[in-house]
């Protein structure tokens, strides 16, 4: 029996991917071992949404090689998209696939031989969703169900819809019976991923809506718990926001990518809102959910961005109740507009501004969690920590530990929150939920 390991770079997509890889190795037979056990097979799914993730998929690719120069090793993502000729160059790699190749890795890698083969097809023809099935996942309590891939959005600094190819999105009866599926294998909490979830269903024929799709969810009641993952602050309109405040099933968090609070900024970077949209839009969901857990994405050190703009788009995202920040420092990408725009920022003046928002990120996330001391949250019990501490995951998605039993692992139990730990809010069980 060979032994393969799988390490995964970027978003949730490519981890949903790699555990439909996972799983359709262990039903060929294959053995998955942990990445640096030396496998006889390495898989490498990679991201490109950085120079920095770039780099650290060559660094996986080394290391893998200098841990056991006979393996095998196989790259894919988006960087192997992307970049198959330069990663082909690199020591010790067999076999450079595309993101489209991924759901027939199994066949592939059987008839991986001694010569290099490099397998990427033309992304940008595809105009069908694959449905990748998936029964188990290895957190065993939440699962990621990948209902849509590609972007149409093609803003300046994004390299994402070149790697990914057009919006193209899983048919409703199959995300209905994926949900099932996991309800079934005795998940909690499904989460829908996609690269533009909020462009779901706009391919399909006829067209349905990310709304459409929650609420046959809803209405269904097929899974406890629902997770949406990142929508565009575009694609959120008033009747969304209702169904959400009124569901008892889809959880109380949004993830809305701002990417800067400064109007030019967001101009150049082809956004297509304004700051004031997305104040409006925080404060309606803000006024529907009380306790909903806002994050977001934000750029920093875009090309031209003076130090008044960093200023004005940093008192905007300070005046806003952000539960957290996702900070980018500005990474130019080889073929997207932003990498050739005049006034490129030294490297210097981007870390320290991204540093900065880091600072006001741990400030947000602090004084969101403050606001929850004393009450009681439903928390799913995802493991336990080192100290003995149960951990899991509240609706409104902070971290929880607290003392309990391990019998209570993939339950969801009331928590009474007593304290903001450094990392997570502490707690005790108050009642079987």
């Amino acid at each position: 029996m060979q032994t393969v390991a799988i390490t995964t770079l970027g978003c949730k997509t490519n981890q949903f991917e790699s555990a439909a890889m996972s799983e359709a190795l262990g039903k060929a037979g294959f053995q998955l071992v942990p990445f640096g056990a030396g496998a006889d097979l390495v898989v490498i799914n990679t991201c490109t949404v950085t120079a920095r993730t770039d780099a650290e998929s060559r660094r996986l690719i080394r290391r893998a090689h200098r841990q056991n120069p006979s393996a095998k090793i196989v790259v894919t993502g988006c960087y192997a998209q992307l970049a198959h000729a330069e990663i082909s160059k690199l020591a010790g790699v067999n076999l450079v696939i595309g993101n489209l190749e991924k759901k027939g890795i199994v066949g592939l890698l059987r008839e991986i031989g001694d010569r290099q083969q490099v397998l990427v097809a033309d992304i940008a023809t595809a105009t069908q969703a694959d449905t990748l099935a998936i029964e188990s996942f290895a957190e065993h309590t939440r699962a990621f169900l990948q209902i849509q891939n590609g972007c149409d959005a093609y803003c300046s600094y994004c390299i994402v819809p070149y790697a990914r190819g057009r919006s193209r999105s899983v048919p409703v009866d199959d995300v209905l019976e994926g949900i099932s599926t996991f309800n079934v294998k005795g998940f909690k909490e499904v989460v829908l991923t996609g690269i533009h979830l909020g462009g779901y269903g706009r391919d399909l024929a006829p067209q349905k809506t990310l709304l459409q799709l929650i609420a046959a969810v809803e209405e269904r009641q097929l899974t406890r718990r629902l997770r949406i993952g990142s929508v565009e602050p575009t694609e959120i309109p008033d009747p969304l926001i209702a169904l959400l405040a009124a569901s008892e099933i889809v959880c109380p968090h949004l993830h809305i990518p701002l990417q800067s609070g400064d109007d030019r900024i967001l101009a150049r970077m082809d956004r297509g809102y304004a700051s004031n949209h997305f104040r409006q839009l925080f404060e309606k969901i803000g006024s529907a959910i009380p306790d909903v857990c806002i994050g977001t994405d934000i750029i920093t050190g875009f090309p031209g961005e003076t130090e008044k703009e960093f200023a004005n788009g940093y008192r905007f995202i300070e005046s806003l109740p952000f539960a957290y920040l996702h900070v980018f420092p500005f990474s130019p990408r080889e073929g997207t507009p932003a990498s050739t725009m005049d006034h490129q920022l030294h490297s210097s003046v981007i870390k320290e501004r991204a540093a900065a928002l880091r600072r006001l990120s741990v400030l947000k996330k602090r004084a969101y969690y403050r606001k929850f001391v004393g009450r009681e949250l439903a928390v799913l019990i995802q493991g336990r920590e080192a100290d003995g501490l149960l951990h899991g995951i509240s609706r409104n998605y902070i971290p929880v530990v607290f003392p309990g039993e391990a019998g209570l692992l993939n339950s969801e139990v009331m928590v009474t929150v007593t304290e903001v730990g450094r990392e997570a809010l502490r707690g005790v069980v108050a009642a079987r939920h």
